[in-house]
Parts: structure tokens; C-alpha cells; sequence
């Protein structure tokens, strides 16, 4: 039996480090903690593009904490 657990954590600020539109996936780097996050298509609210100001929740997904509800800042 396979269960799964998403935990959500608070909202914190960042910048898009990569985007690929056509790929839907990118990279945002967390600026409190320099930390980067796996962000993919589905976990967006906004467009975005490289070097954006975003903001954005974490939910742990199957290789780590993902980026999710992302919205420019």
C-alpha cells in the first residue's frame, strides 16, 4: 500500500534561477536561504520568467520540497 503525505509550509520569497516554459520546470532559489527548489508547471499561479521575484509555498513531494502556488512578487 503506497500513502502520500504533502506538508505545506509558509509562504517565502525567492527568484527564479531557470525556467523553461517549453521543459514546464525550472529552479527557485529561496532568499533567506539561498536554498534552491524544484518548481514544475503545475505548481504555478503567475507566468514567470528567469530572475523574477516570486512568491511561493513548499510541499514535500517524491525527491524533496517542491515549489508550489508560485506568484510574482
Amino acid at each position: 500500500m503506497h500513502i502520500n503525505y504533502f506538508y505545506f509550509f509558509s509562504m517565502n520569497n525567492g527568484t527564479v534561477k531557470f525556467y523553461d516554459e517549453i521543459k514546464g520546470f525550472g529552479f527557485i532559489r529561496d532568499s533567506k536561504t539561498s536554498k534552491e527548489y524544484f518548481v514544475h508547471s503545475s505548481g504555478l499561479i503567475d507566468r514567470i520568467r528567469d530572475n523574477d521575484e516570486v512568491t511561493f509555498d513548499l510541499q514535500e513531494g517524491r525527491k524533496g520540497l517542491n515549489a508550489v502556488n508560485v506568484r510574482r512578487s
